[in-house]
């Protein structure tokens, strides 16, 4: 098993890993180039300007456990924005190897208003994307999906507040404009030719406060969007909503992550092992 983390994010969820381990998986996690542990003092947190960029870090990953570790049937994890550039992976290089594909609430478009998704925004992002990359988008960020997440504030995990900050890193447009083609790509229709697992929280909110809704709902992508795609990754999707989930699904409270973590070994028996 390959995990692929999302946006603001590492790796870190040692227990998904252990749920693997105690599976009979090999785990393997990567940090991408710009991320984690990945991340060097003189660049820009998160920035690429296309998404391929990230299948390069990815080969170099495949070749280590493919032929290093002479691994010859490998599942891939990815969460959120990484669910979207694992896809794009998994579709475009076609390994030999890949067994199945788990996406945990993948970013499959841009939530909000329905303007934001219009042709005329998308020519809009592309136009300034290429003339002004690095412009910072400006937007708030309230800062509760890390609070529910983190120990010292209203969770139970804990991560690398460098590495994955409460208040997230800076948007730029260069980037936004590679994940709006990245998403272009995968509504235009995929082609992953090994089962694919999506998985995503029942529900979604907005909320201005902390409170029950940002313990129990995805308050980061729009659920009904996730389902909408879905299918757009290949001829064999199934999909679960997990009633209760955090945006990242196996990082919410334990009685809803056990219920995530039979959904996903069901899965598994039926069509992996």
């Amino acid at each position: 098993m390959l995990h692929v983390h999302g946006f603001t994010d590492y790796f870190f969820q040692v227990e998904y890993a252990q749920w693997w381990l105690d599976r009979g998986y090999d785990f393997y996690a990567v940090d991408l180039r710009k991320y984690g542990r990945s991340l060097l003092p003189h660049q820009s947190p998160t920035y690429v300007d296309d998404l391929a960029a990230y299948f390069v870090d990815l080969d170099v990953v495949w070749w280590r456990i493919a032929t290093r570790d002479r691994h010859d049937s490998i599942a891939v994890s990815a969460h959120s924005t990484g669910g979207l550039t694992a896809a794009l992976w998994a579709d475009v290089r076609r390994p030999s190897q890949l067994s199945a594909l788990v996406l945990n609430a993948p970013w499959f478009d841009m939530q909000g208003p329905p303007v934001l998704r219009s042709a005329g925004a998308n020519a809009l992002v592309d136009r300034v994307g290429r003339r002004t990359p690095m412009r910072e988008i400006p937007r708030s960020v309230s800062g509760f999906y890390g609070r529910s997440l983190h120990r010292d504030h209203d969770g139970e995990w804990d991560f690398d507040l460098a590495w994955k900050p409460i208040e997230s890193f800076p948007v730029r447009v260069g980037w936004l404009r590679a994940i709006r083609q990245g998403h272009l790509r995968l509504q235009a229709g995929l082609d992953v030719d090994v089962p694919v697992l999506v998985l995503s929280s029942a529900e979604s909110s907005w909320p201005r406060e902390m409170g029950p809704e940002v313990h129990s709902t995805d308050i980061v992508l729009d659920v009904g969007q996730i389902r909408r795609w879905a299918t757009s990754v290949g001829r064999h999707v199934t999909y679960v909503a997990v009633e209760g989930a955090l945006h990242d699904v196996f990082l919410s409270e334990p009685r809803v992550r056990a219920r995530a973590h039979a959904e996903l070994g069901r899965w598994l028996g039926a069509y992996l092992e």
